[in-house]
Formats: C-alpha cells, structure tokens, sequence
C-alpha cells in the first residue's frame, strides 16, 4: 500500500523539477513510511511513497521496465499476480522482482489498457510508456483506491492520492466549489464526481484516462461496472455453495503478504465471516483485533470475543470513551475534504490498535453493497411493491400532504416513522431512495443556504446523480438499481474513503476480501429472494455462514460503528455547537443563513429536535474550509 503523485504535460514535454514532486509527496508520507522515490524524463515525473507488503526488498518504486521505456508508481495489491506472472513468462516476458508492480509492466505491454481486467486487486496507478507517447491512469473496479487529478495553468496534468498532495502543488488555484458543498450536505461527503476544491477531479471508481502527447486529454474511460441485469439458475443451496466457495478464495487471496498479517473484528456477520474464513486457511491463530465503547448500548466486544474464542483467534480489544471527541482536528486532516461519516472516529482507533502488531489487516467492507443488507435497501424493496399497488397520482396526491402534517419523530426506528414513509411514498423509488441514503434532505438544505447561494446552484441537485445512476442501471428491479447506485456513489465517496484515509493514516494496509469483484458479480446476477427476506438483507450470506457462525451472531439487529455525535451537542461539545451560529468560517462564504444554523442548534439542545448529525456536518465543514482556504 502506497501513495502516489505525478505530473504530466501532454501537449509539450516540458520540464518537471523534482522537488516539486518531492512537495507533493510530502504532506502523504504517512501513505509509505517505508520508501520513497522521484522519476522524471521530458515531459513526465512520477512519486511515490512504499509501505512494504510483498517484496519487501526487491519492488521500489517508481519502477521501470529492464529497457526503461515504462516506468510506473502504484498504490494497491494485485493478488493474482502470481497466475498472471506465470501467464506472461509463457508468453516470453522476463521479470526482475518477485512482487507484483513488475507483473503490472507486463500486462500493459502485453495487452494495453485490457489488462485492467486481468488484475484481481485494489489499485491506482500511473504508468508512463515511453514508446507509445502516452500516459495511462487507472483505479480498481470499486474505488478502492483514490486518485485526484487537476489540469494546471501551464497546460499539465497533477495527480495524487491524497488531495493534501495536490495542494501542494503552486499553481493550483485553491478555490471552492459551492455545489460540493451542497452534495457534502446532502449526504455527509464530496461523491466521487466531484471535489471541495474547483479544478480538482477524482477519478472514478472501474476508470482509466490515457492521454496521448500531443492529443487533446479525453475524457475517462469506464472499463467496469457491477451488472445486475442477470440471474444465476440455481437452487439456492448450490448458490450457497457457490458463495462460500469465492468467499474463501477471495479471503484467502488477501492473506498473502511479506508482513504481520491480520483482521478487524466486529462481532458482526461481516467481519465475522472473514476472520472465519481466515481461522480455516491459517496454521497459526489469526490476530484479531476489537474496539469497544464505554456505554453498553454501543459495545459489540462481547459478540467479538466469543468469535475470537470460537476461532481461537490472537484476540486485542481496547476500550475507549464513547466521548472521544479529542480526535476531531485529526480526522479533518486525514481527509481534507468535509467528511461527517462519524464513524470515522472509532475506525481510525481500531486502525491504530491493529498497526501495534500487523502491517495488513483483513475488513468486512463491502458485504452490506453487495447483498443488501442496508435497512434502506430493504425497506426501498417493500416501498417499491407498495408503489406498484398505488397509483402515482394518489400517491403523490395524498400521501404527500399527509406527511407534511404527520408528527415528526425522529427518535423512531424507520418502520415507526410514519412520516418517512408517507413521504418516501409520495415520491419516485428513485426520489425515496436517493433521500433515505441521505443525510439533509432538499427541503432543508434549501432553508440553510442563503438567496445569492441558492442562485448560484441554479438547477444543481445533489440527489440528481442518484436518480441518473438508477435509471441508467443494467437492472431488473428496484432492489438492483438501489444497489448499483450504492456500489457506484455511496462505497467510494463515503465506506472506501474512510477506510483509506484512516488505515493509511496509521500506515496500515486494509484488503476487503467481500468486495473481490467475483463475489460483487455473483452477488447482483442473485435473485432479490436470494438477498433479501423476512424483512432483513443478506439472505444467502447468512444462510451461507450458519456453518460457520453462531446464529445469535448471523440474525442479531445490525449495530456498526456508533458515535453518539447527538449527545455530544448537548453534553461536552454545548458551547462549540452554539457558536457555529456565529462562526466567522462558515459566514465569510456567504453561502449560509445564519440564523437557521441559530434555529437549528437551539431546536436540538432543548430537546425538541435531533439534528445531531447536521450540527455535526456544519462541525466538520467549517474545519475543512478553514483548513482549505483559510477561510
């Protein structure tokens, strides 16, 4: 696991000065303690930062080919190099190393920009040839790894991991992008197809761009995406089967490593699964490892330990206090970008736990994308049925009002807010799900900007790209298209985001064996039977596990990761949550109402409103543009 930096002049081979990329390595290093390198040639210059995984002595990096015409920088694992290597010795290339970043030179002088879907793995990569005049960028199929990219003033194109590395660069203009805000707002991140920062990209999840010198740089290419137009023909024990059969190889790919190896446990399905699969593969006793809370409503520790005691794990547990607000500032750091996802604070602990003794740590991410198990999911899936059954001008015409004047409860599960429902009904599947991802609704981000700021967005929605990814989706009912459009938008702006930047902050690599895009293609080709039943998700993955795992661990209600941001605000963060009222930052933008941020605060510490999560988004925001821009 790496960090990358690069620039390049596709129009003229200018000079690039390798202290300047030496800068934007800099502010990354955390990214790779274990070595660092600069390349550059006319026109191109390539960093990067190693954390060693494989190879350990023989793959520095920015590596080039034996008769140097390709030179690549790379951050991931490709964990079927090996097959690959033998594959491309048969066809007559020679390797140097035994690691993987060699294997990646060879795919892409065997096969161009197809060898994208040879690779099993998690990545994003520059690769510079020489010979063709070109540079290729590329990221994994699921966003696994991020890439910012910038066109700058002399006509070059910057890229890095981290946008901390990019800023680092002198001509990029710091400036931000009010819809960014908007869509940080709306769901509690920057989406990947946008960016705080105007002029800055990311590139997007299963893409790659290939710019020729001396060409006009095109636009990205997608070279992948989850398909959920297909059904497999199975009973579903032979699916069940199936399943445990790519979920092992998918474990046990990502247990290769040259260093200490382990994984996150939770005491959920997810990450229970995985250390299960990993006990099975492993001589020795798996190194777990579990945060726990000091309020029992949040603690899983005792649903962790029995797992580490059922698989005779090498078990760590560490308490901390559900009030550990002190990690604030350096969250912001970690990720630039305005990030609310308040579980961060709790996977940036277990992060630092897990890097005491291992190097690589194994994750449960991925599977509640894949198999449905997000509440929304399920409860979209009974909302559509009910759609089905109602006429859309009934719907729209008398839930709708009847919503607006049913008491609000926020302190409701889902299924008791009537009000939710009501309203989720009166729209459109896609209006209801884009909503119940979400963090703000329109409505009420509508009153927090002010006049000139809702101006300036003009017709932007930030649900917009929601509705155009489930109506574009390869699908055949609802249940499909709400997961795609999660795999697309949701896994890499907000789940993949925060496990990066968290592991890499604490120089750990993180591998998520449940998103192996074998297992993401098997998952969405599942009929919705196979996902969703009895009013829960992940069907066939319990099913599946009840082998393996205890069933008060495989059908207990879903906790994850809690921070109790709510209590906070009106507890031991009072007086910081008063005075984003009167916050120079977020006035200085000119974008916000003031006196609904007063409203909004008062509303919650007396009791009569839970806006926890919003005052914990303006929280956030405003140390991110105060960090920016110097707002």
């Amino acid at each position: 696991m790496c960090g990358i930096a690069g620039i390049y002049h596709p129009e003229t081979a200018k000079p690039v000065d390798p202290a300047r990329l030496r800068a934007m390595l800099e502010p990354m290093g955390h990214r790779g303690p274990d070595g660092s390198g600069v390349w550059t040639a006319p026109g191109v210059g390539l960093g990067h930062l190693r954390l060693s995984i494989i190879d350990i002595e023989g793959s520095p990096q920015p590596m080039a080919s034996a008769d140097e015409a390709v030179t690549l920088s790379y951050n991931g694992e490709i964990y079927n190099f090996r097959e690959l290597r033998a594959e491309l010795e048969d066809r007559g290339h020679r390797f140097r190393t035994s690691g993987d970043t060699e294997v990646i030179i060879a795919a892409w002088r065997q096969w161009g920009p197809e060898c994208l879907s040879r690779f099993n793995g998690m990545f994003a990569f520059a690769l510079h040839d020489a010979a063709r005049g070109c540079l290729f960028l590329a990221r994994d199929r699921l966003g696994v790894k991020p890439l910012h990219m910038a066109r700058l003033s002399d006509g070059s194109l910057a890229f890095a991991s981290e946008l901390k590395g990019l800023l680092r660069h002198p001509l990029l203009r710091c400036e931000a992008r009010l819809s960014a805000v908007e869509d940080y707002l709306a769901f509690g991140y920057v989406p990947d197809d946008s960016s705080i920062v105007a002029g800055v990209e990311k590139l997007a999840a299963g893409h790659y761009l290939l710019i020729e010198r001396g060409k006009p740089v095109p636009a990205p290419t997608r070279w992948w995406a989850p398909d959920f137009s297909r059904r497999i023909k199975a009973s579903e024990g032979e699916a069940a089967e199936h399943l445990i059969h790519l979920m092992r190889a998918a474990v046990t790919d990502r247990m290769v490593a040259d260093v200490p190896l382990g994984a996150f446990l939770s005491g959920g399905v997810d990450s229970s699964s995985v250390v299960a699969l990993m006990a099975e593969a492993s001589p020795k006793a798996v190194k777990t490892c579990t945060i726990g809370f000091d309020e029992a409503a949040l603690d899983e520790t005792a649903y962790a330990q029995a797992i580490a005691e059922r698989f005779a794990t090498d078990h760590r547990t560490r308490t901390v206090a559900a009030g550990d607000f002190g990690l604030i500032d350096r969250i912001a750091d970690m990720f630039d970008e305005p990030f609310a996802d308040a579980s961060a604070l709790p996977t940036w602990r277990v992060c630092e736990l897990a890097r005491e003794t291992v190097t690589v740590a194994l994750s449960g991410d991925g599977a509640d994308e894949a198999f449905a198990g997000y509440r929304r999911m399920v409860f979209h899936h009974q909302e559509e049925r009910l759609r089905r059954m109602i006429p859309a001008p009934l719907r729209r015409g008398l839930l709708g009002p009847l919503a607006k004047v049913w008491p609000q409860m926020d302190w409701a599960p889902r299924p008791l807010r009537a009000r939710a429902t009501l309203a989720s009904l009166a729209k459109s599947g896609a209006e209801g799900y884009a909503e119940a991802v979400g963090v703000t609704g329109p409505a009420q981000r509508a009153r927090l900007f002010n006049d000139a700021a809702r101006r300036a967005l003009g017709d932007h929605v930030a649900e917009g790209r929601y509705w155009k990814a489930m109506a574009e989706a390869p699908a055949r009912e609802p249940l499909d298209a709400a997961q795609y459009a999660d795999l697309m938008i949701w896994l890499p702006g907000d789940i993949l985001t925060k496990t990066d930047r968290t592991s890499m902050a604490a120089s750990l690599e993180a591998r998520e064996p449940l998103l192996d895009y074998r297992l993401i293609e098997f998952a969405a080709a599942l009929p919705a039977a196979m996902r969703v039943r009895g009013g829960t998700g992940k069907a066939l993955m319990k099913r599946a596990m009840e082998r393996y795992l205890p069933r008060d661990i495989l059908y207990r209600p879903k906790m994850g990761f809690v921070t109790p941001v709510s209590h906070w605000f009106r507890g031991a963060l009072t007086d910081q949550a008063r005075a984003l009222a009167t916050s120079a930052t977020l006035s200085r933008t000119g974008w916000f109402d003031m006196a609904e941020i007063d409203r909004i605060v008062a509303a919650h510490q007396s009791g009569r409103r839970d806006h926890g999560r919003l005052i914990w988004q303006f929280f956030m925001l405003e140390k991110s543009l105060a960090k920016l821009f110097g707002i």
